[in-house]
């Protein structure tokens, strides 16, 4: 079992660097193409940091763990808003956008009432997954698009992405990056999922706990990081809108493209148990940001119980 842990966490390790390999290189080379940092900001940066989730969800459905697919997405969602977002408000208060609001949060609750809709009969088709592209891809144009008459804020969002202003000195360099990121990021997702149906045995549960748990904690280890530390900072102006455009590109994105690769089986738990968990988290949080424009301490400590509960209840026989 040690040994299975070692080879999750060593997973994990290359994932994170593989994609953070791709990000540098891919960023590199669309800004040696002449497009703007805001709009690589918003593009290429945002797929680049969801590569990790997307190997993992991708390998664990064609290796026959789609528990571990699904349980990744869902699971990722629900520590976003609940345990990244309660424990970012409970060290500080997190300011509320009108765009998350009128924007933002409408997307996230659509695609999750979309997917529970698309999953009653079981499985997530090639079709649906086209269908999920189709909504990501309307929704980055729209982003870019509503970008030129609210510059400042995505242009902070962008910056907050730490995009540089331009290319690195060599292509090359550029390419090697790619193909160190792809690397890395296939062998981290075979390891880590690897050692996640080997713990799954050995603690004698299902790929679908440890995929809601422990697959889903440690893909949203980077966000839940870099959250703790802006709060610390007192930079949170943009962590909401972060935390709920990760939601949209988890469901809409990982989950398209994993489908269109390999189409995801669902089974019934996850379906009327975790997806109802995830339906509530992100509809709890919007008459939160209605109140003073702001999540604090008291909300934050409620979404943290939210987890906790959650937590509680997946191992609850």
């Amino acid at each position: 079992m040690i040994v299975d842990i070692g080879i999750l966490l060593a997973g994990l390790v290359v994932l994170i660097a593989g994609g953070e390999f791709l990000v540098r290189g891919s960023v590199s080379i669309a800004l040696r193409l002449k497009i703007s940092p805001l709009v690589v900001g918003l593009t290429v940066v945002a797929f680049g940091t969801s590569a990790p989730e997307l190997f993992i969800s991708v390998q664990s459905a064609l290796s026959g763990s789609p528990d571990i697919a699904m349980g990744n997405v869902v699971g990722s969602n629900i520590c976003n808003l609940a345990l990244v977002l309660g424990l970012t408000a409970f060290i500080t208060p997190v300011p509320v956008q009108k765009d998350t609001m009128r924007i933002d949060w409408p997307v996230a609750m659509g695609s999750s009432l979309l997917l529970f809709g698309l999953v009653q009969g079981n499985i997530i088709t090639r079709w649906e997954g086209i269908l999920f592209i189709l909504i990501l891809a309307s929704y980055t144009f729209f982003v870019i698009w509503k970008s030129r008459k609210d510059t400042k804020s995505l242009e902070a969002q962008a910056g907050d992405l730490d995009v540089p202003d331009g290319p690195t000195a060599s292509i090359w360099k550029d390419l090697l990056f790619i193909a160190i990121g792809i690397v890395g990021l296939t062998l981290g997702s075979n390891w880590f999922v690897y050692g996640a149906k080997e713990l799954a045995i050995a603690f004698g549960v299902s790929e679908r706990v440890v995929g809601i748990t422990l697959v889903a904690l440690g893909t949203s280890l980077p966000e839940l990081a870099t959250a703790v530390v802006a709060a610390v900072r007192k930079e949170t102006d943009i962590a909401m809108g972060n935390l709920i455009g990760s939601n949209i590109f988890n469901i809409l994105s990982i989950l398209g493209f994993t489908s269109i690769i390999a189409e995801i089986q669902v089974n019934d738990l996850i379906i009327q148990s975790d997806m109802i968990w995830m339906l509530l988290v992100t509809f709890v949080v919007f008459p939160m940001m209605l109140s003073r424009r702001k999540i604090d301490k008291i909300e934050g400590v409620i979404l943290l119980s939210f987890y906790g509960y959650y937590i509680f209840s997946v191992f609850s026989p």
